[in-house]
């Protein structure tokens, strides 16, 4: 994989493909392999870049200056910028929907349109901050995720009837097993305190292009519920599409309906 460094750090990142540039962001936990689908249908008509979050997959650890998820959009433009890409058309899962969200607000005349997938520009309900804030605490005392909170964590990524004893569902538990103690404690914890504490921008939503913007959502979402992506699409006065047979992770769980929707979407907007 490239590499850039970024604020001192490198970033690792997919860039493949010609064409119309799309920049795909990321869900927290998640590395490249989320978006393979995605990847190998856009790939054939795009350019397609996917950047790895600080911690995850071959990326380096968080930048220490990194504080929040403007920080985060500011570091993904230094990136564009060391590619030499002018502009992209953004397409942001979960976390990746918030600073993609908040570039598009920072930086209109670069994000040539915007896909919201399973996300949401609201601050966290302070009742989940805390659960995810508690859970970081017992990762922190274990230097690991203890096996019983795999078991917590692993299915809130997945539709309510997913096979546990699929490839998609084992693997993705098993990375979360893998995560070495110092990735952890310097970039995963502070990654999701980070993410869990962000501001609310919701208020700026009215900002964006309705023309160009798109939000998506997994009709079995649990952590990011469609509620909130109609709340999202309402303020924008865009397009909502909910995805059939799909949780969080709807790129991995539904990826033909997610391929079609995008290439439908790009076809008329890159």
């Amino acid at each position: 994989m490239p590499v850039a460094v970024i604020d001192g750090q490198p970033l690792h990142y997919i860039d493949q493909g010609c064409g119309p540039a799309v920049l795909l962001g990321s869900s927290y936990l998640w590395d490249r392999t989320m978006w393979a689908p995605q990847v190998e249908a856009l790939s054939q008509k795009y350019r397609v870049i996917v950047p790895e979050l600080w911690g995850h997959g071959e990326s380096g650890q968080l930048p220490p200056r990194t504080q929040s998820l403007e920080d985060l959009a500011r570091q993904s433009l230094a990136l564009l910028d060391q590619l030499d890409t002018p502009s992209v058309n953004l397409v942001g899962l979960s976390v990746g929907g918030m600073w993609g969200a908040r570039l598009a607000l920072l930086a209109p005349e670069r994000v040539n349109s915007l896909v919201l997938m399973d996300t949401y520009l609201g601050a966290e309900p302070e009742a989940t901050r805390q659960y995810y804030f508690s859970l970081f605490k017992m990762i922190e005392e274990a230097g690991a995720i203890p096996e019983p909170l795999l078991d917590v964590i692993a299915p809130i990524f997945f539709r309510a009837e997913i096979d546990r004893e699929s490839a998609l569902y084992q693997n993705f538990r098993q990375s979360l097993r893998d995560f070495p103690r110092e990735r952890l404690l310097d970039s995963i914890v502070p990654l999701g305190r980070l993410i869990f504490s962000r501001k609310d921008v919701l208020a700026q939503l009215p900002r964006l292009d309705r023309d160009t913007t798109l939000v998506m959502c997994g009709q079995q979402d649990k952590p990011r519920p469609p509620t909130e992506s109609a709340e999202m699409a309402e303020l924008i006065g865009c397009s909502l599409i909910l995805i059939p047979d799909a949780g969080h992770i709807s790129s991995r769980e539904n990826p033909d309906f997610v391929n079609e929707a995008l290439l439908t979407f790009l076809a008329n907007h890159a």
